[in-house]
């Protein structure tokens, strides 16, 4: 197993994308601590994690509180003996669809700030406890690209930026202690899109971005699981300071 005896925190690891992440890590042998605001949807993870024989705990953490994410990672860190990956992948709250000339300021820069403040306090802790050991990874999600006319993204692809440079930095600075930063760059994942969303517009989501890829396809749960355990790996040792694309070719390197 590519991952055994590894300790992973997942931030957001009830939500879709991120209970396929720590599925796939559990199944490749890491121990997973799934964190998170709403106990119930890590549980339902956790529990399909322990079914599949996997070793899954969980905590209720505000990933943009302060204290909430330092506290969190002493304790496991503290219990486990270390953290090996630690991989953000809860929501920054965007609002899509409004035009920029009709957009609230509030509801541009809330996804910027909290992608940045929540990337870099589940960053510093992660890497406070990595730095002494040597090793670890802390993984993005998101990456960036061109802006797609039409969708009025709002502050999107601002914080996907802003996560981005973040990315750059830390991977610089904590590549001297053997931690390294990589970042899933997908193009949408449609299995993510909630259920509340217009069934119209789904579709028109669906069919435009399976349009601009090369494969004819976006990326799946699956794929996403798939890429972060490899990025984790040690079969991943030499890439840092990279962003990992699994766009199906929508964004072209």
């Amino acid at each position: 197993m590519l991952l055994e005896g590894r300790k992973a925190v997942i931030y957001g690891g009830g939500g879709s994308i991120g209970g396929a992440v720590a599925r796939a890590f559990a199944r490749e042998g890491a121990r997973t601590w799934l964190a998170g605001r709403t106990l119930a949807s890590l549980e339902a993870v956790a529990q399909d994690i322990r079914s599949a024989g996997g070793a899954a705990e969980t905590a209720q953490v505000d990933a943009l509180d302060e204290t909430a994410v330092d506290e969190h990672a002493d304790a496991v860190a503290a219990s486990a003996g270390g953290i090996d990956v630690s991989f953000n992948l809860i929501t920054h709250g965007d609002v899509q669809g409004t035009p920029p000339a009709e957009m609230r300021l509030e509801d541009f820069e809330r996804p910027v700030i909290n992608a940045a403040r929540t990337m870099f306090l589940t960053s510093r802790a992660a890497a406070r406890h990595m730095i002494p050991r040597g090793s670890g990874v802390i993984l993005a999600f998101g990456g960036h690209g061109d802006p797609l006319p039409g969708y009025h993204l709002g502050g999107l692809q601002v914080a996907f930026g802003v996560i981005e440079s973040l990315r750059r930095n830390l991977a610089s600075e904590l590549g001297p202690h053997g931690i390294r930063v990589v970042t899933l760059q997908t193009g949408g994942v449609l299995e993510s899109i909630p259920e509340s969303v217009d069934p119209e517009w789904r579709e028109t989501i669906v069919r435009d971005t399976e349009q601009r890829t090369m494969l004819g396809r976006a990326a799946t749960l699956e794929d996403v699981g798939n890429a972060a355990v490899f990025a984790a790996s040690d079969h991943a040792r030499a890439m840092t300071a990279a962003a990992l694309n699994i766009t199906c070719g929508s964004v072209v390197d």
